[in-house]
């Protein structure tokens, strides 16, 4: 069994490369579909390397669907979001040195839009873990990091322009140090994540009753 504080350690690198390399590759401003290609491979990549060890959360969203779809006590919930936001938000004082920050956030112009595209994407990111990387049916599977990543990816095509596509707080306090999303919009994140995942927790109780 793995000790908390590895499981700590490895929810604070995910979160800390996952955001470094959103800074890296967004800021600059690369043509094309370089950035989404790019967040998800790194995404999907840390969640192979340290899933077997804290689930490879890397997302309060997803720590609060895991916990209360019943795989994550309580007081390792609390932990993984603390160690969640701490990796991203050095992430982003590192993305300050490599890159720089942008002159102006982008603000968000539809508040109603926004909230509801990130709670439907960070709903279905968080269904897919729960589904893919937690359920009985899809135990031992070799698939459940590029189904993860893939949404993530099909989030930031969809819907990137409209809130930024962050599908994930420790992604919004990233971005918010980094000045790509105004601080006063963090909030639509952040609510939108949280309680999809709770969302996501519930309806998998629901369907999967017997999958304790």
């Amino acid at each position: 069994m793995n000790s908390p504080i590895a499981k700590y350690i490895a929810e604070f690198i995910g979160a800390f490369f996952l955001v470094l390399t959103i800074g890296c590759t967004v800021i600059p401003g690369a043509p094309g579909v370089i950035a989404p290609l790019a967040i998800a491979a790194i995404l999907m990549t840390m969640i192979y390397a340290f899933g077997h060890i804290s689930g490879g959360h890397f997302n309060p969203g997803v720590t609060v669907g895991a916990m209360v779809r019943g795989k994550c006590p309580p007081k390792d919930a609390a932990a993984y979001i603390v160690a969640q936001l701490g990796g991203a938000a050095l992430a982003a004082l590192v993305v300050g040195v490599l890159v720089g920050y942008p002159q102006a956030a982008m603000a968000i112009k539809d508040v109603k839009a926004a909230l509801l595209a990130e709670f439907l994407f960070s709903f279905a990111l968080v269904s897919v873990v729960l589904h893919v990387a937690t359920a009985k049916g899809n135990a031992g599977n070799s698939f459940f990091g590029v189904a993860i990543a893939a949404v993530v990816l099909a989030g930031a095509f969809a819907v990137g322009g409209v809130s930024g596509g962050a599908f994930n707080s420790a992604v919004a306090l990233g971005i918010g140090m980094m000045k790509m999303v105004a601080f006063n919009d963090l909030w639509i994140h952040v609510v939108a994540n949280l309680s999809a995942g709770a969302v996501a927790g519930l309806l998998f109780r629901a369907m999967m009753p017997d999958d304790k």
